[in-house]
């Protein structure tokens, strides 16, 4: 089975990379049973997809398990045509700066300026110091925080706090960004505009994959690729999982 990059957030079917591979995934913990079983995808470069189910459905593990923060109990993981599971830990800090996360809780360092915060991956990159201020002044420009650069996260509201945190996310242009609920924390029109980033991030050719369980997000973006999850088993509600990438007009 196949989540393909279909709607008009996928490239040229022909062109689109493989970003993530998961086949036949099982993922327990301890010795209880298996909170996912059988997990079976294809992500592709530059599409969208929604991961939706009730609580208690297994989203956020499955989250864990694309931004390499958890090893499946069994199966095969692939990301970026790279075996995930056998990767030695050496190379761990390379592909992770391929990936961008976005938390519910947003996981700010409650010491540093929003600034800082957004600063931090660059600086554990070993960016130089001259090179980190421009982009990450005009990321929190981007993001509708400019005057606010300065401010520590306690002096932030909801919705701020989570555009830091997806500035920070995005700081180094990740191949895919995966965000948990990214929107349970803020009010309907603020988690509007949150989406409206995460999906001109997307117009740049980065895949992203958003966790909810709010229906009305999905209403927020035309065609969505939809990956249910139910009881730990992924479904299949817009025939994402069975077709390969459809052909569409490249976007600008």
């Amino acid at each position: 089975m196949t989540v393909a990059g279909r709607g008009k957030s996928a490239s040229v079917g022909a062109d689109l990379g493989e970003i993530a591979q998961f086949d036949n995934v099982g993922l327990r913990y301890g010795t209880d049973r298996e909170v996912l079983s059988d997990i079976s995808f294809t992500l592709y470069k530059g599409s969208f997809y929604f991961l939706t189910g009730a609580s208690g459905a297994g989203k956020s593990s499955l989250l864990r398990l694309m931004y390499l923060a958890q090893r499946p109990s069994r199966g095969a993981i692939r990301m970026f045509g790279t075996d995930a599971i056998t990767l030695p830990r050496s190379r761990l800090p390379g592909f992770r700066r391929r990936l961008g996360v976005v938390f519910q809780d947003f996981r700010l360092v409650g010491h540093l300026s929003a600034f800082d915060n957004v600063a931090l991956p660059l600086r554990v990159a070993g960016v130089p110091e001259k090179d980190v201020i421009r982009p990450v002044a005009d990321m929190l420009e981007w993001v509708g925080l400019a005057d606010r650069m300065g401010a520590r996260p306690a002096t932030l509201s909801g919705g701020e706090q989570q555009r830091v945190a997806i500035a920070r996310a995005v700081i180094g242009r990740p191949d895919l960004l995966v965000a948990d609920e990214p929107t349970g924390n803020v009010d309907p029109d603020m988690a509007v505009k949150l989406l409206h980033l995460f999906e001109a991030l997307n117009r740049l050719g980065t895949t992203v994959v958003v966790a909810t369980h709010d229906i009305h997000m999905l209403q927020q973006v035309s065609e969505p690729l939809i990956m249910r999850l139910d009881k730990g088993r992924l479904s299949d509600p817009t025939g994402a999982l069975r077709y390969p990438p459809r052909r569409q007009e490249a976007r600008p």
